[in-house]
């Protein structure tokens, strides 16, 4: 089914966020929410929450090269989080929610680290990129009822007031990066 898709592991916040995003990017596959990047084996949300675990809310992209690049997810993924705030995303607090990319490769590490500098010379946000750059690491599964959460539980508040302005943004900036089915 993924013959011919790369992996793309990225953190920047809560993962119901980047994975409501990403599942209207042409090219993206498959978006799976998970934990990463920790010292637990077989994670689960109360533990990822507490931050002790060493975790961060994460999303899995399975994507088609030959559709999206590497290069075009990072775009997006600057745009829908704030990738200056360490260990944060707004009210979000703690390590489970810092802005982390998995590079699985070193192309992956060299793309990243070079739309880091671009953005940081740019002057795009008001303080330096904090995003950590972390080496591969185990891709646990979230549990089933955070997947497509956005999509089951729309009408929540949560979604409304903190989902729904991400996917407004993405809509806007990168229209062109949507899938025709949406």
């Amino acid at each position: 089914m993924f013959e011919d898709t790369e992996t793309a592991i990225l953190g920047g916040g809560c993962f119901w966020c980047l994975e409501a995003v990403f599942r209207e990017v042409d090219g993206v596959e498959e978006v799976v929410s998970g934990y990463a990047g920790g010292h637990l084996p077989d994670p689960d949300y109360r533990s990822v929450c507490s931050g002790d675990t060493g975790h961060a809310e994460v999303v899995r992209l399975r994507f088609d090269p030959a559709r999206i690049g590497f290069r075009d997810i990072l775009e997006i993924f600057f745009t829908i989080h704030d990738p200056t705030q360490l260990n944060r995303q707004g009210n979000d607090v703690g390590p489970q929610y810092r802005s982390v990319i998995f590079c699985l490769d070193d192309e992956q590490r060299r793309i990243a680290a070079e739309i880091i500098d671009e953005i940081n010379a740019a002057g795009a946000f008001d303080r330096p990129i904090v995003t950590e750059l972390a080496g591969d690491a185990i891709f646990y599964p979230a549990e089933a009822y955070h997947q497509a959460y956005f999509e089951h539980n729309a009408g929540q508040p949560y979604c409304q007031v903190i989902i729904a302005p991400k996917l407004k943004k993405f809509r806007e900036r990168h229209a062109a990066l949507r899938s025709a089915a949406d």
